[in-house]
């Protein structure tokens, strides 16, 4: 070939690339300006890009690596009171691997960790997670099937199985429940997800409250039975 036909390849070979550097970079913007719209329409902070809100977790698809990009926060009201969301571009070796969607629960009982994988997916290799079982849809791993166990009642495999067949995997770690959703998935679907994040933080710290409320009658209880029914002098 001669030198001129290479010169013409390679020109439209960098054309091309250019031309799909520039259809990326305007993709994101207009994902970007959509995403802070979204904020904008709720009330709730956008921010570009936060370099250590990953590091909170490390299970699900974070793993305690990527940088969140186009981060949205606000709140939801409960019973309880306000619950902290926060919605995010999950990006890991330099692309978006998942939109990432948060919410916090308002009662923190205990440091379990539960992941609900969908069939079709691979399922993590870590040694801290135990089978359960199945959660309605879901596949469930924990790290004390003991606690867990009596959380997956049939509200929660309801909450769960609406979550989705296009998310991959939800989790609850800390006092924070996720879920890991397309990087194509637009602010109306989120709100769908968010909305099952909810219910199943409501009933997680609705469960919660009630435990604490059975243990304080139980010391209660404890605390003046004995006077009661003791010998009197």
């Amino acid at each position: 070939m001669t030198p001129w036909v290479w010169f013409l390849i390679a020109g439209l070979a960098a054309a091309a690339g250019s031309a799909l550097l520039a259809a990326d970079r305007g993709q994101h913007s207009a994902h970007q300006r959509e995403r802070r719209r979204w904020a904008a329409l709720r009330g709730w902070r956008f921010t570009l890009s936060d370099p250590v809100i990953t590091e909170r977790w490390r299970h699900g698809v974070i793993a305690g690596t990527g940088l969140a990009r186009d981060l949205v926060t606000g709140s939801l009201f409960t019973p309880l009171g306000r619950r902290l969301v926060q919605i995010f571009d999950l990006e890991q070796g330099g692309h978006v691997s998942h939109v990432v969607v948060a919410v916090q629960r308002r009662v923190w009982r205990a440091d379990l960790v539960m992941e609900l994988w969908l069939p079709d997916q691979p399922l993590p290799q870590d040694p801290d997670l135990i089978m359960l079982g199945s959660a309605g849809d879901r596949v469930a791993l924990v790290t004390a099937p003991d606690q867990a166990r009596p959380l997956v009642t049939p509200e929660f495999v309801f909450a769960a199985n609406a979550l989705g067949t296009d998310i991959p995997v939800a989790w609850l770690e800390q006092d924070w429940v996720l879920a890991a959703a397309p990087c194509t998935a637009t602010p109306t679907r989120l709100e769908r997800l968010l909305r099952a994040l909810d219910e199943i933080a409501d009933l997680l710290d609705i469960a919660a409250v009630d435990d604490k409320v059975e243990a304080a009658d139980l010391a209660e209880l404890s605390g003046w039975a004995p006077n009661e029914f003791s010998p009197r002098k």
